[in-house]
């Protein structure tokens, strides 16, 4: 994990010289807000700071924030953010991808990054459209839905990312939204402080292509009746007037209206320890019976793949020596083609 140190860098300092190139009112405007805040105050040196992309509109990230960073190729993220935590462990390393290039070509290298655990930070803007190739149907589409390439509805069933991540053994669950500020900041926050691999799924708005995608749970109106806020050891309550809670009926979750006998002690208490409730929870995605969770899912401690490798390559050292690769190359072990 990078090294904490005294807080004395300010939001300026993680603005690059860079224009920035997204369509006027993407929801990325927000996301990047939102990390060049929070940066400052993670206590990580500027320079231990590395941001790696892929191929896609929030992959242009990198070029707006005042670090290090990769524009990598479609999908391959996860593939040069693992190299550079494996050969410098004291980086903080964050990967930007959308839902096209990592749940798509990039399915395969997320899933293996996530059940590796190393320590760095997923964030998957999810728009649930290709928005750079203007307007196709993505993994995250939701079934029935008229794009560009699917004019007659997508016959598809789309990928349901935290359901995916929880799958491929993820210590850190989490959703939050563009349009919710505070709560963003606060989850990039936990996912830094998580240690191991954290997977934090961005509802994003995008204004060009799919307006208005997430807006029953961003609208002032109705978002109190659509968003269920998950805070650890605290009762899964919603709506305006709270009057709403998750309860299980048999497997299943289910809706409780409270009121005369029925009270928040009826209720189901959120644990991000419990992967069953997690399953549960991120099974409610597209369940337009049901609320939309944001907050943090799951989480758990697992030993991180880098500091295994560490200790293997120490172990190593300690009983065989430091190793000669020229020493290796002109030795006797050879072989004719």
């Amino acid at each position: 994990m990078a090294e904490v140190i005294e807080n004395t860098l300010t939001r300026k300092d993680f603005v690059s010289d860079q224009e920035v190139r997204w369509c006027p009112g993407c929801g990325d405007y927000a996301i990047l807000a939102a990390v060049q805040k929070v940066f400052p105050e993670l206590g990580v040196a500027k320079e231990n700071f590395l941001i790696v992309s892929g191929i896609g509109c929030s992959s242009r990230f990198p070029y707006y924030m005042d670090t290090y960073g990769f524009h990598s190729i479609h999908g391959r993220a996860p593939a040069f953010a693992s190299g550079a935590k494996l050969a410098n462990p004291d980086l903080s390393v964050w990967i930007v991808t959308g839902d096209g290039d990592g749940m798509s070509i990039g399915g395969n290298h997320l899933i293996h990054v996530l059940r590796r655990n190393l320590d760095l930070n997923i964030l998957m803007f999810n728009n649930r459209i290709y928005g750079l190739t203007k307007g196709q149907y993505s993994p995250t589409s939701e079934l029935g839905k008229v794009t560009k390439s699917t004019p007659m509805g997508s016959l598809d069933h789309p990928f349901n990312p935290p359901s995916l991540a929880l799958g491929s053994g993820a210590t850190f669950v989490a959703r939050t939204i563009d349009r919710e500020l505070k709560h963003l900041g606060s989850i990039i926050k936990e996912s830094h402080a998580h240690k191991g691999g954290s997977f934090v799924e961005i509802y994003q708005n995008c204004n060009i292509f799919n307006d208005g995608a997430f807006a029953n749970m961003t609208d002032r109106e109705t978002k109190m009746e659509t968003q269920l806020v998950l805070e650890e050891d605290q009762p899964m309550i919603f709506g305006k007037d709270k009057d709403k809670g998750l309860v299980l009926n048999g497997s299943q979750l289910s809706v409780l209206q409270l009121g005369d006998d029925r009270t928040a002690d009826d209720v189901l208490v959120h644990n991000s320890g419990d992967k069953n409730m997690a399953r549960l929870l991120a099974g409610m995605t597209y369940n337009g019976e049901l609320p939309t969770p944001i907050g943090i899912m799951y989480q758990e401690e697992r030993a991180t793949y880098d500091e295994m490798m560490t200790a293997q390559l120490q172990s190593a050292i300690d009983s065989k020596g430091p190793g000669d690769l020229d020493a290796l190359i002109k030795g006797s072990n050879t072989w004719t083609v």
